[in-house]
């Protein structure tokens, strides 16, 4: 702990700042996964071969008790709203499914797209950072005693690399998350589409 203490010190007020946007990556990271995951998602293609077989035997109300059973769930939603519309044809359960696909969709993609602008914010920050320590460094070796030149500098340039460093990983963690959170999101609404076709 006291290592890191000492490379955030180091690091600067850039480095500070930038840990302000890995705490709001994680928690963007963490939100989206419980979301994706788990609260919005469900075996798709299981949940569905269910929903046929009731369907084919005329167990309307049961396919809809069994939607309700995963009401956080976005397909079972969808489906759940084409179902109670059954006995009205083919065109209300169509409207009623694309409603309600309209209604999901912004729950599964949002804040999906926050990972990459934070992902560039913290590049640049540590960018920021970067040049700042580089500044310090060069008006060390120009203004600073000898004796001081060599601590001065060695400060400087630890700045540097340390914002630099850091920025990265932060843009690493998110453009990474943002690719397996992104996926997942596409494939609940691609089963959406799919199942929502299918139970027309």
């Amino acid at each position: 702990m006291g290592e890191l203490g000492h490379i955030i010190e180091t690091g600067g007020p850039f480095m500070k700042l930038n840990i302000i946007f890995l705490v709001i990556a994680i928690a963007i990271i963490i939100d989206r996964i419980i979301a994706v995951f788990f609260r919005l998602n469900l075996n798709g293609a299981r949940f569905m071969s269910q929903i046929e077989k009731l369907v084919v035997s005329d167990n309307i109300d049961k396919a809809v008790k069994l939607c309700n059973a995963a009401p956080r769930a976005a397909l079972a939603r969808v489906l759940r709203a084409g179902l109670s519309r059954a006995n009205r044809g083919v065109l209300e359960i169509g409207n009623s499914i694309e409603e309600e696909s309209l209604s999901v969709s912004p729950q599964v993609m949002v804040r999906v797209a926050w990972l990459w602008s934070v992902a560039n914010i913290a590049v640049l920050v540590g960018l920021l950072g970067t040049v700042t320590g580089l500044i310090k460094a060069f008006q060390a070796v120009g203004l600073a005693a000898p004796e001081q030149k060599t601590v001065l500098l060695t400060t400087g340039i630890s700045e540097a690399m340390y914002n630099t460093a850091f920025g990265l990983l932060i843009a690493i963690l998110c453009i990474f998350s943002h690719l397996v959170v992104n996926s997942q999101a596409k494939k609940i609404m691609e089963e959406i589409e799919l199942h929502g076709l299918k139970l027309e």
